[in-house]
């Protein structure tokens, strides 16, 4: 299995930025999310962070709200989540899984750890869980060998960016505006300050998100990041493709066009 420790190693190594794609599990089909997160991989995804559809996506956009729908009316459910990690892990990517904590809470922290393991995955983004709530579930976490990853924003003080920090293993995901997710024409431009600003409290790699969907916007976010992800914007090469094949190469392209980027 890959871990996120050696993504980065392997990035560091190689003098460029990782890049980390995210899906959601059951879009736009249950097999049809193995494959696009597949060709993601295969055109230069070094991580792949896999969504678990929910009913009140306090953080996504309407790209990502369009997709998790389409995969809610699917039926997709936890058990179908695992199987995407499975299939996405089987193509040595590291694998996380990005939930907001209720899905988590419900299932059992103990247990959902376990199962994640089990299925290859590396690691959890949690974005509505605060460091000062996330005790059982870093234990939990820590018990079943996965990592565990948070948010820090624009807004965060000095203060909340060493406590979620403190509660981070693998990366720190640097949410590089306020607002939810969604390509933009620019990376908000305090992404770069908040990087800065975060490495002064640990030695983590900082990953920026939110706004990147470009080749151009990727060496931009590389520049000053150890890690660049990207969501909508594969999405919305799926949602704007006629079919699976024509949306399975869309992926591809931006991908590539992504992978150059953070190549520099």
């Amino acid at each position: 299995m890959t871990t996120l420790q050696t993504v980065f190693a392997k990035a560091k190594a190689d003098d460029r930025a990782a890049l980390i794609g995210y899906l959601p599990a059951g879009f736009p089909s249950k097999e049809g999310a193995i494959a696009v997160a597949t060709a993601m991989v295969e055109a230069g995804c070094d991580v792949i962070e896999i969504g678990l559809p929910y009913s009140d996506p306090l953080m996504d956009g309407p790209t990502i709200q369009d997709a998790v729908h389409r995969a809610l009316t699917n039926g997709t459910r936890i058990a179908d989540v695992l199987r995407t990690v499975e299939g996405v892990a089987a193509t040595g990517a590291a694998t996380l899984v990005m939930t907001y904590w209720n899905p988590i809470d419900r299932y059992g922290a103990d247990r959902f750890a376990r199962d994640l393991a089990s299925a290859g995955g590396v690691g959890t983004i949690t974005p509505d869980l605060t460091p000062e709530e996330a005790g059982p579930w870093r234990e939990a976490s820590a018990a079943a060998g996965i990592d565990t990853v948070f948010l820090v924003a624009p807004s965060s003080t000095e203060a909340r960016i060493e406590a979620v920090v403190d509660s981070c293993t693998g990366f720190v995901y640097a949410a590089s505006l306020m607002g939810v997710t969604g390509a933009r024409e620019s990376v908000g431009e305090a992404a770069q300050g908040l990087v800065e600003r975060t490495r002064r409290h640990t030695s983590l790699p900082v990953c920026v998100g939110l706004g990147v969907g470009t080749g151009r916007q990727a060496a931009e976010v590389a520049g000053y990041a150890d890690g660049v992800i990207v969501g909508s914007a594969f999405i919305r090469r799926v949602l704007d493709a006629p079919d699976e094949t024509s949306g399975l190469a869309a992926v591809r392209e931006l991908g590539a066009e992504l992978a150059a980027g953070v190549r520099g």
